[in-house]
C-alpha cells in the first residue's frame, strides 16, 4: 500500500544525498528544503504508524470473541510495550524500541522473545557488548530452533565486528545447523569467506511472532 510513497521517498533522499555535497545557490536551498519535507514526513508517518499500533492493541485486548486470534504460547505479544517496542524496531528507532521492550520485560522477565528483540535493537546500534550480553544469556534457554540459529548469527556478527573472524564462522556454521533454512547465516558466512559483503541480522525476527 505504502510502498510507492517510499519510494518515492528514496528516491528523493538519494539526489539529495548525490547532489547536496556540490550544490550551491538555489539548488542547495531547494535540496534543503526537500530535506525539510522528507523529515516531517518521515516524522508524520512515524506518529501515525506508533498510533495505529497502539489502537489495535486496544482493540486486541477488548474483543469479545477470542477465537478471531490464533492462541500463542507468547502472551507478551500482547503487551502494549512489546506492540510499540515492535513499532519503533520496524521503523528502524532502535533506541526508543530497547526502552519498550524493556518495559515490557518489566511484566514479561523471563522472555526469551523480548530479550532477543533488545539484544538485536542494540546489534543495530553498534552496541556490541550489551548485545553480546544479553544474547549469550539466553542461548542456554532457547528451544527454538530458529530462535537458537538468530543468536548464534547475531553473536557471529558480532565477532566479525570485533575482528574475530574465525570464531565468526564457527557461529555462522552452528547458526546453519541449528536451522538450515535462515538465510542470514549461510550469506554471512560467505561474506567472510570473501571478505567483502553485508552482515545481514535480523531480518527474520518476526518470523517468530
Amino acid at each position: 500500500m505504502f510502498q510507492h510513497v517510499f519510494a518515492e521517498m528514496n528516491n528523493m533522499l538519494d539526489e539529495i544525498v548525490k547532489h547536496y555535497p556540490s550544490a550551491q545557490g538555489p539548488q542547495k536551498q531547494a535540496l534543503v528544503q526537500n530535506w525539510n519535507m522528507l523529515k516531517s514526513m518521515s516524522e508524520g508517518i512515524i506518529e501515525e504508524w506508533l498510533h495505529f499500533e497502539e489502537k489495535m492493541a486496544i482493540f486486541r485486548e477488548s474483543a469479545a470473541s477470542p477465537p478471531v486470534f490464533p492462541p500463542t504460547e507468547a502472551p507478551e505479544l500482547q503487551l502494549d510495550a512489546f506492540i510499540r517496542g515492535q513499532g519503533y524496531y520496524k521503523l528502524l528507532m532502535f533506541q526508543p524500541a530497547i526502552q519498550q521492550f524493556e518495559a515490557a520485560a518489566t511484566v514479561f522477565p523471563e522472555s526469551l522473545l523480548i530479550k532477543l528483540y533488545i539484544a538485536m535493537s542494540h546489534l543495530y546500534l553498534g552496541q556490541t557488548i550489551p548485545a553480546s550480553d544479553v544474547l549469550v544469556s539466553i542461548l542456554p534457554l532457547a528451544d527454538n530452533k530458529k530462535m537458537r540459529a538468530m543468536i548464534y548469527n547475531a553473536l557471529g556478527c558480532i565477532e566479525v565486528l570485533n575482528g574475530q573472524q574465525g570464531k565468526a564462522e564457527e557461529h555462522f556454521a552452528l547458526a546453519i545447523h541449528s536451522d538450515p533454512t535462515l538465510p542470514d547465516p549461510i550469506i554471512n558466512l560467505e561474506v567472510c569467506k570473501q571478505n567483502r559483503g553485508e552482515l545481514q541480522y535480523g531480518s527474520q525476527l518476526i518470523s517468530l511472532l
